[in-house]
């Protein structure tokens, strides 16, 4: 599905960091994530496939971090405030160790970090579209990301997203290389997708 089903509110004036941030809590059942224009844009929960698919891919990256102990690695519940002011929560993201201990105190660290990570995945389920999800991450890679994954089940691809502009698409069964930006991190999906 390629419609761009998504729901958004735009408020009369756009949210500051922390009027984001307290709206979020006082919804904690809902996920949002802010654009750049401040408009708020409700994050719809995905399928059961999609959701038992993340783990695995999550725990490979954390796994090859707890035994390289180069970064800090995130799941789709944190959001970090990129240099646009967009405040995004990408569905797995890491960030290089020194990067992390330079961005703010212990207390702003449990807010939405002005930081955008190193390395994105970005799993497509039913419900997004593929448009919207290639501007997020060429959205991810203007304000920082240095290699990202769309990994998109549906069309059997990933989109290899890199610093330099350039993507790539490989077949979904293709073994993934973290490059330099997560060395010796390598992903077999074909395990997981049929």
């Amino acid at each position: 599905m390629d419609t761009e089903m998504l729901t958004t509110f735009r408020t009369v004036r756009p949210m500051s960091d922390e009027e984001f941030f307290e709206f979020c809590q006082i919804n904690d059942t809902l996920e949002f994530e802010r654009d750049s224009h401040g408009n708020i844009i409700l994050m719809s929960p995905t399928g059961t496939f999609t959701g038992n698919f993340h783990p695995h891919v999550l725990a490979a990256l954390y796994n090859w971090n707890a035994e390289s102990g180069l970064g800090e690695v995130f799941d789709s519940a944190a959001g970090f405030t990129l240099p646009n002011s967009a405040v995004r929560a990408p569905d797995m993201s890491w960030v290089e160790k020194e990067r992390w201990a330079r961005v703010a105190s212990d207390k702003k660290k449990d807010r939405f970090v002005a930081i955008c990570p190193d390395f994105v995945v970005e799993v497509r389920s039913d419900s997004d579209g593929l448009k919207y999800l290639i501007s997020k991450m060429k959205e991810y890679i203007d304000n920082g990301t240095r290699l990202g994954w769309l990994i998109d089940r549906l069309d059997k691809k990933v989109r290899i997203f890199r610093s330099d502009g350039s993507v790539e698409t490989v077949e979904i069964n293709a073994v993934l290389s973290g490059e330099d930006v997560l060395p010796g991190f390598t992903l077999n999906l074909s395990k997981w997708v049929s």
